[in-house]
């Protein structure tokens, strides 16, 4: 999915009667095959090749002959970038922006105290406080930034245009057909941390934000010139102006944009330092391997070897505290979670915005997070229904002690400096914020590599959820 936001994980439909306009070289193109083969190949898709001129016009929107033809020869072109065959037609769908935001495509049944769980989690990392609501916090940063998206339970894309008539972005149609080619050839993996998800994507993402970015180079460069990479131009179909028809939503919360969007920002370099090592058969034998966590794919030079370790927190709450009664109850926040909770909070550097490496839009290294090695965040809760008490703990283990002591001093003083916390016991380690969306108390603990943080309402309350060691 473009723009930021991780594939939705959800029958093989094939285009009915999808046949392309004849269509006649582009010029400058190497024009190879000037006949239709008798099967299927690479390079070539329902009918049209990947450097024939398409009779295509979207000013006034997209007919079903002229999105056929686009749709086809932007497969073509994939294939010849990514160097694999599409097995099955992908269908196209283009909705409005208001069609999308109804169909809340990002949703679905979740069993009871999961909406009181999740806002623990995004609590704890210090980027969505008691003022707000996590899911309605996802609905307005999904709601106006989505472009388009692949299901593969349908296997088909949907387009989002911004526009009255139906448009198409051509690195959108890019993008998330690589997606529907990534399904076709090595399929999606469910996890069970938000850190893997967001792993997965790092490649599944930064694969398409990789062979998109040599498509829109090659679009750039026009038919006849060469790209900086070697690659020779093609005629491309004009991009749709864009309308501004995405926003006039509740503003975006840029914690969680900050930590959603690190598959598409390192992904494509992580990508690249594949490619560099292997060629696209590195690529392709990274989705048997693929990374674990966040780690991998902000520091590309830590896979495969580098893993995650394994963060246990033992059950040391009181009578009146429990855990969430739920399937998963515990979660992974990773590298890129603890760069999101400084990033927000203003604490982790000027350079975010600058890409720290080829083909990186983004820097998500951080004193303080950096030589993360695993972690664990349990939510709590006391009681039910509107006199509910909330609170967690979140085990974060690293590299070195040393690094584990400046993860301490630093998020002490992001508490002080950002938060406006309060020292109620230096030696214990215990903080408190008085007021505010994240009013509470925190009581930072370090043992070795790990630092442990356990949260509750009042500082009474601190030993009620995690009674602290002998």
């Amino acid at each position: 999915m473009r723009a930021a936001f991780p594939v939705l994980m959800a029958a093989m439909l094939a285009l009915a009667g999808c046949s392309a306009p004849t269509a006649t070289p582009s010029p400058g193109d190497d024009w190879s095959y000037p006949e239709d083969p008798p099967s299927d190949r690479l390079g070539w898709e329902a009918g049209v090749w990947w450097n024939e001129s398409i009779d295509v016009n979207q000013s006034d929107g997209l007919d079903a002959a002229e999105r056929e033809a686009l749709v086809a020869r932007t497969m073509a072109r994939i294939e010849r970038i990514r160097g694999l065959e599409f097995s099955e037609r992908v269908p196209v769908e283009v909705i409005s922006r208001a069609e999308y935001r109804e169909r809340s495509v990002f949703g679905g049944d979740r069993p009871d105290g999961y909406g009181a769980w999740h806002n623990q989690v995004w609590e704890a990392a210090l980027i969505v406080g008691e003022d707000r609501d996590v899911a309605r916090e996802f609905d307005a940063l999904y709601g106006g930034s989505v472009q388009g998206y692949y299901t593969p339970s349908e296997d088909r894309i949907v387009v989002v245009s911004d526009a009255d008539e139906p448009r198409i972005d051509r690195a959108t149609l890019a993008h998330e057909l690589v997606h529907a080619l990534q399904d076709q050839h090595f399929g999606f993996v469910g996890t069970r941390t938000r850190d893997a998800g967001l792993a997965h994507n790092g490649l599944t993402e930064g694969d398409a934000r990789y062979v998109e970015t040599r498509y829109l180079d090659r679009c750039a460069a026009g038919p006849g010139n060469e790209t900086e990479t070697g690659a020779v131009g093609w005629a491309c179909v004009p991009r749709p102006e864009r309308t501004g028809g995405g926003g006039g939503g509740e503003p975006v919360n840029q914690g969680l944009f900050t930590y959603v969007y690190q598959p598409y920002a390192d992904g494509p370099a992580f990508v690249h330092r594949l490619r560099e090592r292997g060629g696209w058969d590195a690529v392709n034998d990274a989705y048997d391997d693929r990374p674990v966590s966040t780690e991998q794919t902000i520091h590309p030079e830590r896979y495969p070897d580098d893993r995650p370790e394994e963060v246990t927190v033992s059950d040391r709450s009181g009578e009146r505290w429990s855990r969430f009664d739920l399937d998963r109850s515990t979660e992974r926040l990773g590298e890129a979670g603890l760069f999101a909770t400084f990033w927000y909070n203003d604490y982790a550097g000027e350079d975010y915005r600058a890409g720290d490496l080829p083909y990186s839009t983004r820097n998500y290294t951080a004193g303080p997070s950096d030589g993360w090695a695993g972690d664990r965040l349990v939510p709590y809760r006391r009681g039910d229904g509107e006199h509910a008490a909330y609170g967690y703990v979140w085990a974060i283990r690293f590299d070195s002690v040393a690094e584990a002591v400046e993860f301490r001093r630093s998020y002490r003083a992001m508490l002080q400096l950002r938060l406006g916390a309060r020292v109620v016991d230096r030696e214990a380690g215990v903080y408190r914020v008085p007021d505010g969306p994240f009013a509470d108390a925190f009581r930072i603990e370090r043992d070795g590599r790990t630092v442990v943080i356990t949260n509750a309402p009042t500082a009474s309350a601190l030993d009620g959820v995690r009674e602290p060691p002998g």
